[in-house]
């Protein structure tokens, strides 16, 4: 259906849909929505009500180059150039792991150990976009925190983050690995979404994740457990008694992190689930001696 030999909303909608679900796109209805409220401006309900109205070129062009590249298996997050997390809008690009539903779980297991009004120090270790510290952070306004970052890219975007949520006078990145982080002792809580997918299963990872996040946040190691090892024992020496330390972790791997944590003495271990009803996140205390 054409007016006056231009397409209408709804013709680009059914055309995208079918594109994406022969890429193998599952969600292609959602997705082509997304990206057609992007290119043209118009919110949901004016997507809707503007069904039978002709499409202007310059809309049209735009969408037509996203689609193009979501048909490549290019992420929807980095196509749009954002991506909501807890209520809250990140930049989101191929420099850091895209946020996703499942790790706020994590947030809302730290922000229960997080007193409302109490003010606390939380670091990020592995911070990437800088998302869980600035969910806990925009939900604590007493608190700081520290993003710990190893990837200058990746630093770069939790730094660009944290500016736009206006959080940055309440934060700071450092660019380094965690084991060169010198700062453990000041944080009543380390969060963490470390890579925990063992080095073999990469390549069976999904398009989207496998070309287009960064390897190194992805990567655990032989059993996917390398950086849970590390953190815990850096923990163990460093972090001081009494604090935190909350992981998210794959959806098979609660026993081996709580056994990790029980090791090294930590107490009052606990494991919360994700919406798809996974083991999602674990935490631990330190030892107050």
């Amino acid at each position: 259906m054409e007016v006056s030999g231009v397409q209408i909303y709804q013709e680009l909608l059914r055309d995208g849909v079918n594109r994406l679900r022969e890429a193998g796109i599952d969600e292609a209805g959602h997705e082509v929505r997304r990206m057609l409220m992007a290119a043209s401006g118009l919110s949901r309900t004016g997507l809707i009500s503007a069904e039978t109205d002709a499409v202007p070129d310059e809309v049209a062009n735009r969408f037509g180059e996203m689609l193009r590249k979501r048909q490549t298996r290019q992420p929807l997050q980095h196509i749009l150039g954002s991506t909501e997390f807890y209520g809250l809008e990140f930049l989101c690009d191929g420099r850091a792991l895209i946020p996703r539903p499942d790790s706020e779980v994590v947030v809302e297991a730290a922000l229960r150990r997080i007193p409302e009004g109490e003010a606390m120090i939380v670091a990020d270790l592995g911070t990437g976009t800088g998302c869980l510290l600035a969910a806990i952070l925009a939900n604590r306004p007493r608190v700081r925190g520290v993003g710990v970052e190893a990837s200058p890219q990746a630093a770069s975007l939790a730094r660009e983050n944290l500016t736009r949520l206006k959080l940055q006078d309440r934060s700071t990145v450092f660019e380094g690995s965690w084991a060169d982080w010198r700062d453990w002792q000041t944080a009543d809580l380390v969060i963490s979404n470390p890579p925990y997918i063992a080095s073999s299963e990469i390549a069976g990872l999904a398009p989207e994740v496998r070309a287009h996040d960064p390897v190194s946040a992805l990567d655990g190691g032989e059993d996917g457990l390398f950086a849970y090892r590390e953190i815990i024992e850096l923990a163990r020496d460093y972090l001081k008694p009494g604090a935190w330390l909350v992981f998210e972790i794959g959806h098979d791997q609660k026993e081996a992190v709580s056994g990790l944590l029980e090791l090294a003495e930590f107490t009052e271990i606990g494991v919360s689930k994700d919406l798809g009803g996974n083991d999602r996140a674990v935490w631990g205390r330190k030892l107050e001696k």
